[in-house]
């Protein structure tokens, strides 16, 4: 996993960067996903990719690496024993999935 899709202006990032600074907006987006993606001006691929764990398409979009393995601890957990391993499990499974 490289830089080779990464687009700086996909507007997921800045999804990613709010849910990490603001525990209000996370308490939100685990209580009602849909409004909170609805706050921001993403394509449907990317909300479509965000709603069924699709990392890999979000990698493709253009998602930075770094912000795939945060939006799966924001999503799934971040400590040992509160999700972190499926949130590893989520993301490397989401590239093993084949293409069609």
């Amino acid at each position: 996993m490289g830089l080779e899709h990464f687009d700086p202006l996909l507007r997921t990032h800045e999804l990613v960067m709010a849910l990490k600074t603001d525990a209000a907006l996370r308490r939100r987006f685990e209580q009602d996903e849909g409004a909170v993606l609805a706050e921001f001006p993403l394509t449907d691929a990317e909300r479509a990719a965000i709603r069924s764990r699709d990392f890999r398409a979000l990698y493709e979009l253009g998602l930075h690496p770094y912000y795939l393995s945060q939006l799966s601890r924001l999503i799934f957990g971040t400590v040992e024993g509160a999700g972190a391993s499926d949130a590893a499990r989520a993301l490397v499974a989401s590239f093993e999935r084949p293409r069609s």
